[in-house]
């Protein structure tokens, strides 16, 4: 355990996405696979209402709200707490919680949702058959949660791993959504399973 916490630490100060993170101020390395997407499927613009899923600690959120800034509305959601950051409306709570899903909806106004994002994984035991089973359940609990705070041709970013359900799961969301994308930035480490799911076009 040492041995590999101490290559994981090696391999985070080599890691050019930890240094440009530092040096832009963004908590975390996870923002340049948010900007990617952003770059290429244009996601953000002034004045959207967006869900962060799994904000903590920070780094999606710093970036989409300044894209979505002066009268954009930004609601982060953790179960971990996190520090509070600029414009940005914090609950603390799982989103399997009814109380996290009403809280939502009272800070939309009553509206709905331009955007859901996602970047949550599950506590990793290493035992890939349980962590697989542990992401496609959250993947669908995220996708309850949007299909309940998204507007008519909203869209969801969600992170998944390849494995087994994934496919299944791309092709359920399909059947809500005129559009299905796969994306799989160059800021996701060298070897790691995950990629993103983009669905566009929610049909209610």
């Amino acid at each position: 355990m040492a041995k590999r916490s101490k290559q994981w630490l090696q391999a985070q100060q080599r890691d050019q996405y930890v240094k440009q993170a530092r040096q832009s101020h963004y908590r975390s390395r996870a923002v340049f696979k948010l900007r990617q997407i952003d770059q290429k499927e244009k996601l953000f613009h002034p004045g959207q209402a967006v869900i962060d899923l799994g904000a903590a600690p920070g780094s999606w959120s710093q970036y989409v709200s300044e894209c979505i800034n002066p009268q954009g509305r930004l609601i982060a959601v953790d179960i971990l707490a996190m520090q509070a950051l600029d414009k940005v409306l914090f609950i603390q709570g799982d989103v399997t919680e009814t109380r996290v899903l009403d809280a939502c909806r009272q800070e939309l106004q009553n509206t709905a949702a331009d955007l859901v994002i996602s970047d949550m994984a599950p506590n990793l035991t290493g035992i890939r058959v349980t962590d697989q089973a542990r992401s496609m359940r959250l993947a669908e609990l995220v996708y309850d949660f949007s299909c309940d705070v998204l507007k008519p041709g909203g869209d969801m970013l969600i992170k998944l791993f390849q494995g087994e359900g994934s496919d299944e799961f791309k092709k359920e969301l399909m059947q809500r959504f005129q559009k299905v994308i796969v994306k799989k930035p160059n800021a996701s480490r060298a070897g790691s399973r995950e990629f993103y799911v983009l669905a566009r076009g929610y049909e209610v």
